[in-house]
């Protein structure tokens, strides 16, 4: 069944590309133009790719000595590093940052 209309890709085609490493809808893009046109398709190619593992995160992470990421699980990192699981929220700026002139801004010392 055709997944991409644009450039006539199969859900074949996108499960074959997954198991070479695709791992992203950016990755199976790069290897099949697959949405990039119109973009409908990108839905579908998130749930043709599922929840699993990815197999090049899991050799880099057994290369590198490291467990491999379970998707939702928060594993073991640097202390003040992101985790995967959990992108890195900017901290709210200082209160002196915050210009005192902002119409309706009262200013408390």
């Amino acid at each position: 069944m055709y997944v991409c209309s644009c450039f006539g890709v199969t859900e074949e085609q996108i499960r074959e590309h997954a198991a070479a490493g695709a791992c992203t809808p950016r990755q199976i893009a790069s290897a099949s133009r697959a949405g990039t046109d119109c973009g409908s398709c990108v839905r579908r190619i998130q749930g043709l790719l599922g929840r699993g593992g990815c197999p090049r995160r899991e050799a880099a992470a057994r290369s590198a000595g490291t467990p491999p990421q379970v998707p939702g699980v928060p594993g073991p990192s640097a202390p003040g590093a992101a985790s995967p699981a959990s992108p890195a929220v900017p901290a709210p700026a200082p209160a002196a940052a915050v210009p005192a002139a902002w119409p309706g801004r009262s200013v408390a010392a």
